[in-house]
Protein backbone atom coordinates (compact mmCIF):
# COMPACT_ATOMS: atom_id res chain seq x y z
CA UNK A 1 0.00 0.00 0.00
CA UNK A 2 1.50 3.30 -1.01
CA UNK A 3 1.23 6.32 1.22
CA UNK A 4 1.87 9.88 0.31
CA UNK A 5 3.84 11.96 2.82
CA UNK A 6 3.46 15.21 0.98
CA UNK A 7 5.12 16.70 -2.01
CA UNK A 8 8.80 16.38 -2.73
CA UNK A 9 9.33 20.12 -2.33
CA UNK A 10 8.86 19.92 1.46
CA UNK A 11 5.39 21.47 1.70
CA UNK A 12 2.98 19.84 4.18
CA UNK A 13 0.29 17.37 3.07
CA UNK A 14 -3.04 19.18 2.67
CA UNK A 15 -5.41 16.14 2.55
CA UNK A 16 -6.72 14.70 5.76
CA UNK A 17 -6.29 10.94 6.27
CA UNK A 18 -9.87 9.74 6.99
CA UNK A 19 -9.12 6.02 7.42
CA UNK A 20 -8.55 6.17 11.22
CA UNK A 21 -11.62 8.39 11.60
CA UNK A 22 -13.80 5.87 9.74
CA UNK A 23 -12.36 3.01 11.84
CA UNK A 24 -13.19 4.78 15.10
CA UNK A 25 -16.70 5.65 13.88
CA UNK A 26 -17.40 2.01 12.90
CA UNK A 27 -16.22 0.77 16.31
CA UNK A 28 -18.47 3.31 18.05
CA UNK A 29 -21.42 2.33 15.85
CA UNK A 30 -20.95 -1.34 16.72
CA UNK A 31 -20.70 -0.51 20.43
CA UNK A 32 -23.95 1.48 20.31
CA UNK A 33 -25.74 -1.34 18.47
CA UNK A 34 -24.58 -3.89 21.05
CA UNK A 35 -25.63 -1.74 24.01
CA UNK A 36 -29.23 -1.17 22.81
CA UNK A 37 -31.37 -2.93 25.40
CA UNK A 38 -33.49 -5.84 24.25
CA UNK A 39 -36.46 -4.47 26.21
CA UNK A 40 -37.06 -1.81 23.59
CA UNK A 41 -38.22 -4.58 21.21
CA UNK A 42 -40.73 -6.17 23.61
CA UNK A 43 -44.49 -5.88 23.39
CA UNK A 44 -46.45 -5.30 26.58
CA UNK A 45 -49.55 -7.47 26.96
CA UNK A 46 -52.07 -6.91 29.71
CA UNK A 47 -52.98 -10.40 30.92
CA UNK A 48 -56.06 -11.03 33.04
CA UNK A 49 -55.50 -11.85 36.69
CA UNK A 50 -56.51 -15.32 37.80
CA UNK A 51 -59.33 -15.42 40.30
CA UNK A 52 -60.20 -18.55 42.24
CA UNK A 53 -63.67 -19.97 41.55
CA UNK A 54 -66.27 -18.85 44.04
CA UNK A 55 -68.00 -22.22 44.14
CA UNK A 56 -66.86 -25.75 43.45
CA UNK A 57 -67.97 -26.85 39.99
CA UNK A 58 -70.30 -29.83 39.95
CA UNK A 59 -68.74 -32.70 38.04
CA UNK A 60 -71.14 -35.08 36.39
CA UNK A 61 -69.97 -38.62 37.20
CA UNK A 62 -72.04 -40.17 34.38
CA UNK A 63 -69.83 -41.32 31.54
CA UNK A 64 -70.41 -43.49 28.49
CA UNK A 65 -67.43 -45.47 27.28
CA UNK A 66 -67.16 -46.30 23.60
CA UNK A 67 -64.52 -48.90 22.68
CA UNK A 68 -63.49 -50.03 19.21
CA UNK A 69 -61.88 -53.49 19.29
CA UNK A 70 -59.37 -54.94 16.88
CA UNK A 71 -62.19 -57.10 15.41
CA UNK A 72 -64.10 -53.87 14.49
CA UNK A 73 -66.70 -54.44 17.22
CA UNK A 74 -68.10 -51.25 18.73
CA UNK A 75 -68.67 -51.59 22.48
CA UNK A 76 -71.01 -49.16 24.30
CA UNK A 77 -70.39 -49.48 28.06
CA UNK A 78 -69.32 -53.10 27.51
CA UNK A 79 -72.20 -54.11 25.19
CA UNK A 80 -71.62 -54.63 21.45
CA UNK A 81 -73.61 -52.30 19.15
CA UNK A 82 -73.72 -51.37 15.47
CA UNK A 83 -73.01 -47.99 13.89
CA UNK A 84 -76.76 -47.44 13.42
CA UNK A 85 -77.37 -48.12 17.11
CA UNK A 86 -74.55 -45.70 17.95
CA UNK A 87 -76.35 -42.89 16.13
CA UNK A 88 -79.59 -43.53 18.04
CA UNK A 89 -77.74 -43.83 21.39
CA UNK A 90 -75.96 -40.52 20.82
CA UNK A 91 -79.25 -38.83 19.94
CA UNK A 92 -80.83 -40.28 23.08
CA UNK A 93 -78.00 -38.97 25.31
CA UNK A 94 -78.34 -35.50 23.75
CA UNK A 95 -82.00 -35.47 24.83
CA UNK A 96 -81.10 -35.95 28.52
CA UNK A 97 -81.22 -32.99 30.89
CA UNK A 98 -77.52 -33.40 31.71
CA UNK A 99 -75.48 -34.77 28.84
CA UNK A 100 -73.07 -37.50 29.98
CA UNK A 101 -69.47 -37.48 28.88
CA UNK A 102 -68.56 -39.73 25.96
CA UNK A 103 -65.17 -41.43 26.21
CA UNK A 104 -63.75 -43.03 23.06
CA UNK A 105 -61.03 -45.66 23.36
CA UNK A 106 -59.92 -47.50 20.25
CA UNK A 107 -57.74 -50.53 20.90
CA UNK A 108 -54.11 -50.34 19.69
CA UNK A 109 -54.62 -52.23 16.41
CA UNK A 110 -58.22 -51.22 15.65
CA UNK A 111 -59.09 -50.41 12.07
CA UNK A 112 -58.40 -46.75 11.34
CA UNK A 113 -61.22 -46.44 8.79
CA UNK A 114 -63.82 -47.71 11.28
CA UNK A 115 -62.44 -45.38 13.97
CA UNK A 116 -62.73 -42.51 11.49
CA UNK A 117 -66.36 -43.45 10.73
CA UNK A 118 -67.15 -43.52 14.46
CA UNK A 119 -65.55 -40.11 14.94
CA UNK A 120 -67.61 -38.79 12.01
CA UNK A 121 -70.80 -40.11 13.67
CA UNK A 122 -69.79 -38.48 16.97
CA UNK A 123 -69.02 -35.19 15.23
CA UNK A 124 -72.31 -35.21 13.31
CA UNK A 125 -74.26 -35.83 16.52
CA UNK A 126 -72.71 -32.64 18.01
CA UNK A 127 -71.59 -34.23 21.28
CA UNK A 128 -70.36 -31.48 23.61
CA UNK A 129 -68.60 -33.64 26.22
CA UNK A 130 -66.12 -35.88 24.43
CA UNK A 131 -62.69 -37.24 25.21
CA UNK A 132 -60.15 -39.83 24.15
CA UNK A 133 -59.27 -42.39 26.82
CA UNK A 134 -56.17 -44.52 27.00
CA UNK A 135 -53.64 -42.11 25.49
CA UNK A 136 -51.55 -42.44 28.65
CA UNK A 137 -50.82 -46.03 27.57
CA UNK A 138 -48.87 -44.62 24.62
CA UNK A 139 -46.99 -41.88 26.45
CA UNK A 140 -43.65 -43.50 25.60
CA UNK A 141 -44.48 -44.01 21.90
CA UNK A 142 -41.45 -43.26 19.79
CA UNK A 143 -39.15 -42.66 22.76
CA UNK A 144 -35.95 -44.58 23.34
CA UNK A 145 -36.12 -47.03 26.26
CA UNK A 146 -34.34 -45.78 29.36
Amino acid sequence: MAMSGGKDDGSPMMEMNTTPLIDVMLVLLIMFIITIPVATHSVSVNLPQATPPTNNPIINPVKNKLILTTQNVIMWNGSPITQGNLVSLLQATKALAVEPELQFQPEPYANYEVANEILKIITDSKVTKFGFVGNENYAVFGKAPQ
